[in-house]
């Protein structure tokens, strides 16, 4: 599937690709509501690592007292990309970068979200099929095994800090922290963007080709 200098770049996809905060808060109705289902949602992950993510969603949702605890995961199929997200992949794939997802989600919602940014992605990794949450380590394992990518030609992008930047970077993994939030954090990432707006450039910056 893929020659070792062949680039590879890996995205988070819910608060980097498609607007996870806005859909969940649409959907709990509330900004309290939301700032309390990211406290809960890693316990309920690490409670039980091989829950399909649907699970996860309605029982942080039950816990919150959500009067309708399914409605989240009902809603996420139609959530929306950020507007930069498609025309940044586009170019990205246009400049010989190949594309794959590793997400804390389930299959039928990944295949969904892709679909609805509407750009090709070579393979996506969720959790539910792979019995691990990040921040564990255990995507980026697949993906490394699935692809045979070489570590200096791939590049790890994603909004979370807690689930991605951190182990990516333990992993010796080369980091684009977008920093939708203006968070600050350690370890610092290799590099940071507010958006993916210049995120080509930034992906060559870092491997050229």
């Amino acid at each position: 599937m893929s020659s070792s200098s062949d680039r590879w770049a890996t995205f988070d996809c819910y608060g980097t690709l498609i607007d996870w905060n806005g859909g969940i808060r649409g959907a709990l109705g509330s900004d309290e509501l939301l700032e309390r289902y990211h406290e809960l949602e890693p316990q309920v992950e690490a409670e039980n690592p091989t829950a399909p993510y649907r699970e996860v969603m309605t029982e942080v949702s039950r816990r919150l007292g959500v009067e309708d605890p399914d409605a989240p995961a009902r809603s996420l199929p139609s959530w929306e990309p950020f507007p930069e997200v498609r025309s940044a992949l586009e170019e990205a794939r246009e400049r010989g970068w190949k594309l794959a997802a590793l997400s804390n989600t389930d299959r039928d919602f990944i295949e969904a979200s892709l679909e609805r940014i509407g750009v090709p992605f070579e393979l996506a990794i969720v959790a539910s099929e792979i019995g691990s949450y990040k921040p564990a380590r255990a995507h980026w394992d697949r993906f490394f095994a699935e692809t045979g990518a070489a570590t200096d030609h791939h590049v790890h992008v994603a909004q979370s800090h807690f689930h991605d930047v951190v182990p990516a970077r333990a992993l010796g993994l080369t980091t684009i922290w977008i920093n939708r939030l203006g968070e600050t954090a350690e370890p610092a990432p290799t590099r940071e963007l507010p958006d993916l707006s210049r995120l080509p450039d930034a992906l060559d910056e870092l491997v050229p080709a």
